[in-house]
């Protein structure tokens, strides 16, 4: 990538500015990828034939099956029950009012009557957060923190409990890079806050886990077709099935294809040179995904392939405008195998053991006429990350008023390499192959002091090959006031470590603007303090309140070397976080659904006291959802709010407000439903904050859009 043009030494520079992201591995020119892909499709056609000659015969000795619970219900069952229980905020099971977190949880059925279509629409509607997008990646914000650029790693994000992140950028891919079809989706919990006592890195701001259906849930044959503004369309097949030996089995496949707008206009690059800022049919996106899950017993094998290509029509890293070959490719895999049994309701037992890989594409093109080259010139960037990872956890309940958890967890990173060339005449610019290892161990007691007086104490240490150790604690005071009252006294340290970008990046003959490595970076560290209220003011009215406090120390910045100018990562900023979160939330037994939020954030930079860049001041959420025919039509709305944000020039992104309509049925005809939604419904026009790599001071964002979608359950 180039920030500068004209300049060779310059590929790369534009990445350390822009707060980490490299790009890489142009995947289709991989033989070794593309031997990978073929082998996880054949994988993938393995375990369908072997879970279905399993039918006649018995593979493990089998268990009694587990009595059913609220994770077994059927879709219609859940409309009729309240979740209130959660598992990533402490490893285990824990009412949501026990839990030494504030907590937001979005299930299947509001997946489905809001229309969301990827989980940074559902991260939209979640109190705290809000997410940006620049035409190739979405970036979530949390609690007044969206650092343009950082590519989500101060998110944990995990699916059934396995890490996201990768092992280059610790990216979490929350758009159409999701390697897990969001109709799979049971539910997603999101926990605030950090929580780097239970979980190594990258969990500095939120978690979020990702929790899948099980066969229960979709069980047989099932197909789902979409069509959608932009030339989009999407096909998914399901399949879930338990055997008489009781091996369970789901199999998902999904494909997804948009042209994407036939034009954008970008004003920055509005001269006749550059077709009047118009980029025409550059806007192309494409995925493919592949979901297995094995169980049988207390045994589960989990399989998980996603790869998506994105043309980038912004022309970022300096790259041509309006030349189609720039565009991104992410793959993400990873096989997950699981052991999780209950011993008499006071032990536990969890071991997995994982392999997980993370090729990663870019190609751009770059005028270098000025250093006597072409005047089109292919740049690409390399990146492979493969490890594998153990963990075990050990439960104990202890007198009926504590419950005890300890665990270890392994990760090898035996694979991180960059490189970065161009392709003709090709010319080297960087390699870099490393590798790492992380071990750590933890603990948590949740005692019951009092029937209503809960005390919860976290701690976990983390040893990493590449700075040393760190050690993070948690402590929580819940305390049930009335009978549908709970308040929460919570305090927490996380850490996020540096990446592998920002430690190994750099340029050959550094000089000015070019980055330098720093394998001597060191954590990023956060605190926080935190009040949380939970009042019910009937069975179906809920209100809950929270202040915090969250000083960020150590934020790992691009910064100037003073000896050579060039762009090195230092651990320079200190960020205070401060705000206030009000949500009210009303949902029947008739199905009517509603609510409202509002965040009110302070996002400072300690030492020169100035606002975060794309942070807001204010966000508003509101939903409601009707039922307009016996649970069977739901007339559904969401609305979003945006207060002004900061650019990177010293800007504003100005204000905004996007409301959604969806119109969704089920059971009108047997084992069919189908969804229409509007979203933008009033073709507002809005931008959000470019990153450095951007030359736009902020990208515009979709008009008035929408979606037609059918599923139908054989």
């Amino acid at each position: 990538m180039l920030a500068q043009r004209g300049s060779v030494l310059a590929i790369g520079a534009s990445r350390a500015s822009g707060h980490g992201r490299k790009a890489a591995v142009f995947l289709r020119g991989l033989g070794a990828a593309s031997r990978w892909t073929m082998r996880m499709r054949t994988l993938f056609l393995l375990l369908s034939a072997l879970a279905i000659a399993a039918d006649g015969g018995r593979l493990w000795a089998q268990n009694a099956p587990a009595g059913p619970d609220l994770m077994d219900m059927s879709l219609e069952e859940l409309m009729e029950v309240e979740i209130d229980s959660v598992y990533g905020a402490s490893k285990y099971k824990q009412k949501v009012a026990d839990t030494p977190a504030s907590i937001t949880i979005v299930t299947a059925d509001e997946i489905k009557r809001y229309g969301y279509q990827t989980l940074a629409d559902v991260l939209k509607d979640v109190p705290g957060f809000y997410v940006t997008y620049d035409r190739d990646y979405d970036y979530v914000g949390v609690r007044g923190f969206g650092r343009p650029g950082d590519y989500n790693s101060r998110i944990l994000l995990l699916v059934d409990g396995h890490r996201i992140n990768d092992n280059i950028d610790d990216q979490a891919f929350i758009g159409t890079d999701l390697p897990v079809d969001v109709d799979l989706i049971d539910r997603v919990e999101v926990i605030r806050g950090p929580n780097s006592s239970l979980y190594v890195a990258s969990a500095l701001l939120a978690v979020i886990n990702i929790v899948t259906k099980t066969v229960q849930e979709a069980k047989g044959l099932e197909t789902s077709e979409e069509l959608a503004s932009y030339g989009a369309y999407k096909s998914r097949g399901t399949y879930g099935r338990e055997f008489t030996n009781g091996l369970r089995m789901l199999l998902s496949g999904t494909y997804y294809n948009s042209h994407g707008h036939d034009s954008l206009f970008f004003q920055a690059f509005d001269t006749p040179a550059t077709n009047n800022g118009i980029a025409q049919n550059d806007d192309h996106g494409r995925f493919d995904q592949l979901f297995a899950n094995l169980s049988y017993g207390d045994f589960r094998l989990e399989m998980v392939y996603g790869s998506r290509e994105k043309q980038i029509p912004t022309a970022s890293f300096g790259s041509l405008f309006n030349d189609p070959g720039a565009y991104t490719i992410d793959t993400r895999e990873y096989l997950d195998l699981q052991y999780d049994r209950h011993f008499g309701g006071d032990w536990g037992v969890m071991a997995r053991v994982s392999y997980d890989r993370y090729p990663f594409g870019f190609a751009a093109a770059y005028d270098l006429s000025a250093l006597g080259l072409p005047s089109r010139v292919i740049n690409k960037e390399v990146s492979i990350g493969q490890w594998w990872g153990a963990e075990v956890a050990v439960s104990k309940k202890l007198f009926d008023n504590q419950t005890l958890i300890f665990g270890s967890e392994f990760r090898d990173n035996f694979q991180q390499n960059q490189t970065d060339y161009l392709v003709q005449p090709y010319m080297p610019v960087l390699d870099s192959r490393e590798r790492s290892t992380i071990w750590g161990v933890y603990g948590q007691d949740e005692i019951r002091l009092r029937s209503n007086l809960i005390l919860d104490l976290g701690l976990r240490h983390d040893q990493y090959s590449t700075f040393g150790g760190t050690t993070n604690p948690r402590a929580a005071l819940i305390y049930d006031l009335f009978n549908e009252t709970t308040l929460k006294f919570m305090y927490g340290q996380s850490f996020r470590a540096p990446n592998d970008s920002e430690l190994y990046f750099q340029v050959p003959n550094p000089g000015a603007q070019n980055p330098l490595a720093n394998p001597n970076l060191k954590p990023e560290t956060a605190k926080t303090t935190e009040l949380v209220l939970e009042q019910g003011f009937d069975r179906n009215i809920r209100l809950v309140a929270s202040g915090y406090y969250y000083p960020i120390r150590g934020l790992i910045s691009a910064v100037n070397d003073p000896a050579s100018g060039a762009i090195v990562y230092e651990n320079s900023q200190r960020v205070d976080l401060k705000g206030l979160e009000f949500t009210l939330k009303r949902q029947s037994n008739s199905g009517l659904e509603a609510g409202a939020t509002l965040s009110l954030e302070d996002a400072r930079d300690v030492d020169t006291g100035s606002w975060l860049t794309n942070s807001p001041h204010a966000l508003g959420q509101a939903n409601l959802s009707v039922p307009l025919f016996r649970k069977r039509l739901f007339a559904s709305t969401n609305l979003e709010y945006v207060s002004k944000r900061k650019t990177l020039a010293g800007d504003f992104a100005g204000a905004y407000l996007v409301p959604n309509f969806t119109l969704f049925t089920r059971g009108a005809l047997k084992g069919c439903e189908v969804s229409a939604s509007l979203y933008n419904a009033f073709n507002n026009l809005y931008v959000d904050p470019g990153s450095v790599e951007h030359v736009e001071d902020v990208i515009p964002e979709d008009g008035r859009n929408f979606r037609l979608k059918l599923t139908y359950h054989f």
